[in-house]
């Protein structure tokens, strides 16, 4: 058992309206984990109640629920998720060069935008997928979200030019042994990104920092690329944070929402990256309060 946080002080200043939370993950009673994948997240399940609290507490309004690796390519965990939160929420889901156009077009229905490559221990599809995946994202107006280890964006980075789709490299670029912010990764990632389809997402910091809160060493590299693109981050909770195990080291969900958005140049880089481009990215309708 874990215990989660999921009220408290808001974050300072608060989160504008029409916040979008572009990476989380959610999971539904009935769901188990499937061979190739991490087990679920520690009970009790994060569930739509649990994440609804979240909203409350932080202040957002709309929601991209990532397919969570423990489901594979069984994607009904995932449709069930976004069935519950209704239109508040969108996925970003798993398919491969087998998911039949129908499949897809069933998917877009239910509030799918996006798809997954994920390039590291039980991810699903990973980048020996990226040309069928792109290929078919593309054809459906998706975004594709991308997460592999960073350190190797060089040789991976004739592949990532290549990308029709929108995409977002996923979790601070995951650049797990470091990186200088003025050395050849990032002038690489940056000449990516000015491309006009490649955005930057801000979430799990503490999954590829190597110093422990601050996080100085992700922080470097985050600035240097908010500072260059504004218009090309976006911020997502990372909630339930399924690589923590114990009540003890589970986060505050307001001071590290807090800090992230803190490496961002101004405040209008903040209304961006929560607001206006995940709209582009995920092609969200502009945010109408109700």
């Amino acid at each position: 058992m874990i215990e989660r946080t999921l009220t408290g002080r808001p974050p300072e200043p608060r989160l504008p309206t029409g916040t979008v939370d572009a990476q989380m993950h959610m999971y539904l009673p009935g769901y188990p984990s499937l061979p190739g994948g991490p087990p679920l997240p520690v009970e009790p399940l994060p569930d739509a109640a649990a994440y609804r609290q979240v909203m409350d507490w932080l202040g957002i309004d709309r929601v991209i629920i990532t397919q969570g690796n423990a489901h594979q390519k069984d994607n009904a965990n995932l449709l069930a998720c976004l069935a519950e939160m209704g239109d508040v929420a969108r996925g970003v889901t798993v398919i491969d060069e087998t998911t039949s156009d129908a499949d897809i077009g069933a998917l877009s229905d239910a509030g799918v935008v996006g798809a997954r490559i994920m390039d590291l221990p039980g991810g699903a599809v990973g980048l020996d997928a990226l040309e069928a995946v792109d290929a078919r994202a593309h054809a459906a107006d998706w975004m594709i979200a991308v997460q592999f280890d960073g350190n190797r964006l060089l040789d991976h980075l004739p592949r990532l030019a290549r990308i029709r789709s929108r995409w977002v490299l996923d979790h601070h670029g995951k650049f797990f042994a470091g990186v200088d912010p003025d050395g050849p990764e990032i002038a690489a990632l940056l000449k990516l990104i000015d491309r006009d389809n490649v955005w930057f997402k801000f979430a799990g910091v503490y999954e590829s920092s190597r110093d422990g809160w601050p996080y100085e060493d992700v922080a470097a590299v985050s600035r240097k690329i908010a500072a260059h693109a504004p218009e090309r981050i976006v911020w997502g909770s990372n909630w339930p944070h399924n690589m923590i195990r114990k009540t003890e080291d589970y986060p505050d969900d307001a001071r590290l929402a807090d800090l992230v958005l803190g490496w961002l140049p101004d405040e209008r880089a903040r209304h961006l990256a929560l607001v206006e481009n995940p709209e582009r990215l995920f092609k969200l309708p502009a945010f109408a309060a109700v």
